[in-house]
């Protein structure tokens, strides 16, 4: 892995907090709702522009996301800095640390506007440094948004150091793509994040089949070669400029010529080749096969050329937003739909994953993005401004549930439901699209230029008297802009309003386009700071997170420096004292080795129903080699530990092989911590101890396993292979018996007290079991355990722990009671442990 991007330093926007005045007040603003998960105020202050308008809806959800966005942020090694996930499980089937490249390039058009541009950078970064990134993995328009990102930022160092991988990528997806008879791109609609679709059901490989000239993967590659010229422009690589000027000509060409249809006025899905039922390659969706002929067929993925503005104007294309609007086709109470509603294979599955119907927030923030640009950028009279907010609005909208804001995967376009396609602990609060962009660029109208100049074209409703976006950070400037109908709102003047670094540099009395010359401000350096306690490499022991009691149900060590910290109470990332004895407990994490910081974030959780709440004191200590001691000079952000925001404690730069939290909880509570961070600057040929010996004796190198049944939908062996990974387990599901059981013969005699017991549950097919119970064999029967502690008494999803009198044996079998068979739920472990 190359590290010359973190050896060097990272570019940050520094603005004084007393150098401009706010317009918006941020703790009255963020005290206007009361839905927060993560309430670190400082961090959202820091980071974010503020929002103000007489919508609550749009306002609300708009704060939501960057609140979403806190809980999907991972820091992924000290060499990769930060990544974002799309599902908070982190599933098989993404790449490292939980990234998946879908949605990507919306995650980056929502991060660009972040104050603090280290998360961002480090994910752009991250695509092409970080072994088992799948940059390709999924259609994507990552080298625009990475151009998109430099819009923003002026980070030169950034897209010219990304030059190569960029270009390297693009010809990956010509490698694996590119059809050279057709001169365009053609993949699945699988691959674009949407399976089941009205192409691939008229195939037997109804999920992923039907691969096509899609409108999405041609429309990211048109965007993609143009962002790798300018890129190159801007380098003075004159050749790399041209190659992929023509390259996205040839795309535009074909792709305008070959992917609308006349008939249908739309741009849709062409089948690259014969399939099964009749048809045909190169005919569009009911062209041929069983519905030839049929005048329905369009898809809402027909809008994706204009988030590109990758259409010409006054060429007729514009035609296709007459549907976007009409009821009998796209448009739906909580839409729109991602299929015409009149198509014979409409469909509004009930369960996910289906793009037949359903309304998707990964495409209706697509074609929200291309709705803003037909609207400035086209000459048409299909969709208007008010057209614009409408849809915005029933987005913002549709970010709820139980009157609280949330996002899940795909609702019901009439009613606006969730259900079914909001998996507990999968896609709850799912990222997946973007809106802060939507807000930025479309509503409020900043539309960034790879120029020295700002350009401001709001969608700000007529009606509305006022509306703030306050504290964007632009070209190294901090920009304001303002809607204030009469002045007396924010008392800065009339009308619409531009303030950069807090002088008013253009305004108009009613709202229009305004095009402002800024020049770029120098941008302070600062040097990397890495965090050394995270661990999220599979099989590598340290950095250690560790206990005084290793915790029950989901709250295990592990979630301590796993790099996420979130406050979910549905899907908790914690470690708890829960079920200890005693008001005292610690945890510590073991670097494995010395390591230089100079600073520790704690961030501690609360959960009423559990009893937890932040500790009523706590010590911070480092192993000095011999003893635990208090860390010298330590300075506290907050005096009392305080849960939901990061706990920062500054102190002279130390090094130390361990840290530990010592913590005192209150009376009748637990104590809980999401994530400890220790942060310092980075440093090579840094060294770590090996690995002690694993002292579990379910371990597959010193234990042989066996079950009474094996399903053949999972990998038995991963139950006692050392890895706490849900994603590999021994189940039984489909069992025929009420009961089963696993057991692991320790090839001697062996001392045991406590079996550590993880569950895999799905919310499906495996759930917790009704009951276990642990046996051992005495040397002629099996015999039940004595004294026997279960915690949690009933069995849960994750870590159950049973103590009970040491027992000298060879032999432990655990035999669980499925929760119920007849409607085929059974049980599993993804990890067994003996100590």
């Amino acid at each position: 892995m190359r590290l010359n991007h973190y050896l060097a330093f990272l570019f940050f926007i520094f603005i004084s907090p007393g150098a401009h005045s706010q317009v918006l007040n941020k703790q009255s603003t963020l005290n206007k709702f009361s839905f927060w998960e993560n309430k670190d105020w400082s961090w959202y202050k820091e980071n974010i522009p503020f929002l103000e308008t007489p919508d609550r809806d749009i306002d609300m959800t708009y704060y939501y996301r960057w609140d979403m966005m806190t809980l999907h942020l991972v820091y992924g090694s000290t060499t990769s800095g930060y990544t974002v996930t799309e599902f908070i499980d982190r599933p098989w089937w993404a790449g490292r640390y939980g990234a998946i490249s879908c949605s990507v390039s919306q995650h980056m058009y929502d991060m660009r506007w972040m104050r603090d541009q280290s998360y961002v950078k480090d994910y752009a970064r991250y695509w092409f440094n970080t072994p088992g990134a799948q940059p390709r993995s999924y259609s994507t328009w990552l080298a625009d948004a990475i151009w998109q990102l430099y819009k923003v930022n002026y980070d030169r160092k950034l897209v010219l150091g990304l030059k190569d991988d960029l270009v390297a990528n693009f010809a990956g997806w010509e490698k694996e793509h590119w059809i050279e008879k057709e001169g365009l791109f053609a993949w699945s609609g699988m691959h674009d994040g949407m399976e089941t679709n009205i192409n691939s059901r008229q195939t037997p490989q109804w999920f992923e089949g039907a691969s096509g000239y899609r409108p999405t993967l041609n429309s990211y590659m048109w965007a993609d070669a143009k962002a790798i010229s300018s890129i190159a422009a801007l380098a003075g690589d004159k050749n790399t400029d041209e190659v992929f000027t023509k390259k996205a000509e040839l795309i535009r060409t074909n792709y305008l010529k070959k992917g609308w249809n006349e008939k249908k006025n739309f741009f849709m899905h062409k089948y690259e080749k014969d399939e099964e039922g009749g048809i045909k390659a190169n005919t569009f969706t009911y062209e041929t096969g069983k519905y030839a002929g049929n005048i329905h067929g369009r898809e809402e993925i027909g809008f994706v050329p204009w988030y590109f503005n990758m259409p010409l104007n006054n060429e007729g294309y514009e035609k296709a937003w007459q549907y976007l609007m009409d009821p009998h086709y796209f448009f739906s109470p909580y839409g729109p739909t991602t299929v015409e509603k009149n198509d014979p294979l409409y469909m509004v599955a009930k369960n996910c994953c289906a793009w037949s119907g359903n309304a998707w927030p990964f495409a209706t923030a697509q074609t929200l993005k291309a709705m803003a640009n037909v609207v400035r950028n086209y000459n048409q009279n299909f969709v208007n401004k008010e057209d614009y907010h409408k849809q915005l609005q029933i987005y913002a909208r549709t970010h709820r549930k139980d009157n609280k804001p949330y996002i899940a995967e795909a609702n019901e376009p009439e009613t606006g439901s969730w259900s079914g396609h909001d998996i507990i602990g999968h896609s709850e609060h799912y990222n997946h699209s973007s809106y802060i962009d939507q807000i930025v660029t479309g509503l409020m109208g900043l539309e960034p230029k790879d120029a020295d100049s700002l350009e401001v074209n709001p969608l700000i409703p007529d009606e509305w008297a006022y509306a703030c976006l306050d504290d964007v950070i632009y070209h190294g400037n901090k920009v304001t802009i303002i809607w204030d109908k009469t002045g007396t709102k924010y008392k800065k003047g009339k009308g619409l309003l531009v303030l950069v670094n807090g002088e008013v540099r253009a305004s108009s009395p009613v709202i229009k386009k305004l095009v402002i010359p800024v020049n770029a401000k120098a941008i302070a350096e600062k040097p990397v700071l890495v965090n050394y306690a995270v661990n999220n490499e599979q099989g590598v022991y340290y950095p250690r997170a560790k206990a005084s009691f290793p915790g029950s149900a989901g709250d295990v060590e592990a979630k301590l420096n796993d790099g996420q910290y979130w406050y979910v109470k549905s899907t908790t990332n914690r470690w708890s004292s829960l079920y200890a004895k005693g008001n005292k407990s610690w945890a510590e994490i073991d670097f494995g080795g010395d390591r230089p910081f100079k600073s520790v974030k704690i961030y501690f959780t609360d959960d009423k129903e559990d009893k937890i709440k932040a500790p009523l004191q706590y010590t911070l200590e480092y192993w000095n080699g011999k003893t635990w001691a208090v860390i010298p000079g330590q300075q506290r952000q907050y005096k009392q530990a305080i849960s939901r925001k990061a706990n920062e404690i500054s102190f002279p730069l130390l090094s130390a092989s361990k840290i530990r939290v010592v913590m005192t909880a209150s009376a009748a509570s637990a104590v809980s911590i999401s994530e400890i961070e220790a942060w310092g600057p980075l440093k090579e040929g840094l060294t770590t101890l090996p690995a002690p010996a694993n002292t579990n004796m379910a371990y597959k190198d010193v234990a042989t396993f066996s079950a009474s049944y094996y399903s053949k939908f999972d990998e038995p062996g991963a139950i006692n292979n050392g890895f706490t990974d849900p994603n590999a387990r021994w189940t039984a599901y489909l069992s025929p018996e009420p009961t089963d059981w696993v057991q692991f013969d320790l090839n001697k005699v062996k001392t045991v007290k406590e079996v550590r017991m993880y569950v895999f549950d799905d919310h499906g097919g495996t759930q917790a079991p009704l009951a276990y119970t642990v046996e051992y064999w005495d040397g002629k029967n099996w015999a039940k355990t004595v004294q026997t502690v279960k915690i949690p008494v009933k069995p849960v999803a994750h870590l159950n722990l049973c103590l009970f009198t040491p027992i000298k044996t060879d032999k432990i079998r655990i035999t669980v009671t499925h929760k119920d068979p007849a409607k085929k739920v059974f049980s599993g472990f993804y990890e067994v442990e003996l100590y």
